[in-house]
């Protein structure tokens, strides 16, 4: 099929020609293994308020892994808190969708996802989800640091 042909091609490119590799100054940090895989990532975020400046990582595995980590740079960068949090809804919903979505709802969720919609053909491998999903978990642990530490200061 061309599409999952096409879909292939980005997660090779962003494989290839990653985006955000190469850990940089952050505000909080997040390791997570796959131990099902041995995939691992360590994540960075950097925020100026509730707008995402720069994320970084670094790691070892997949082509699946680590492109998701570029795709999750290129999307979330620049993005506000909450934006950042319906993109990575998103993403998971697609994830969970153990390849059943329909072809139109893929459709609606490429204007939120970009690149991401690529992985629409991982969701129907239970363990590549987890590859997949490292980086997307890792800010997600990173983000909650960020802002659990600065609730803590403003107490």
């Amino acid at each position: 099929m061309k599409l999952d042909s096409m879909y292939q091609d980005v997660i090779l490119d962003h494989y290839k020609h990653p985006h955000g590799r190469g850990l940089r100054d952050g505000d909080a940090e997040a390791h997570h293994t796959n131990p099902t895989c041995g995939d691992e990532i360590t994540l960075r975020v950097r925020y100026d308020g509730e707008t995402i400046q720069d994320v970084s990582y670094e790691g070892q595995g997949c082509s699946i892994s680590q492109a998701s980590a570029s795709v999750l740079n290129e999307l979330l960068v620049g993005k506000e808190l909450p934006e950042a949090r319906r993109i990575q809804d998103t993403f998971l919903e697609l994830m969970q969708s153990k390849g059943q979505i329909e072809q139109a709802d893929i459709d609606v969720m490429e204007d939120v996802l970009e690149d991401a919609v690529a992985f629409a053909g991982v969701s129907k491998y239970p363990a590549r989800v987890k590859c997949a999903l490292l980086s997307w978990m890792a800010w997600k642990d990173a983000t909650a640091q960020v802002f659990s530490e600065k609730e803590r200061g403003a107490a």
